[in-house]
């Protein structure tokens, strides 16, 4: 029998970020006094979201990469959820990329997901 449970991270919106939690917070965004925390840009100013002259995959995206990539090597916290803290357009851009970047789709999905009750599984 297949499991049921999805297991990727889940990405949040318009939530208060936790110490345990995560965050990525959009330039212009003040950072969280406590939590792993990085910044993305949306766009560069006159380009497009995702425009591929800045980048392949899109800031965003990156910045999701970057983030999974130091959890994965132990440079930061294991979280079980990521929280974003950004302007409309930058909540977009995040959006864009869970649903259009295959990589993020596979470790990231968008809403709320299952925290462990049991601090031996944190």
């Amino acid at each position: 029998m297949i499991p049921t449970t999805d297991m990727r991270i889940p990405v949040l919106f318009n939530t208060t970020p936790e110490p345990d939690d995560a965050t990525l917070v959009e330039d212009g965004h003040d950072m969280p006094a406590t939590g792993y925390a990085i910044r993305f840009t949306a766009t560069q100013p006159g380009h497009i979201i995702g425009c591929s002259c800045c980048t392949l995959r899109g800031p965003a995206a990156d910045a999701l990469g970057q983030m999974f990539a130091a959890r994965a090597r132990g440079q930061a916290p294991y979280f079980h959820r990521v929280i974003v803290l950004a302007s409309p357009a930058g909540e977009a851009a995040i959006r864009q990329a869970l649903a259009g970047d295959v990589v993020c789709a596979a470790r990231f999905k968008q809403g709320e997901g299952l925290r462990p009750l049991d601090p031996r599984w944190a």
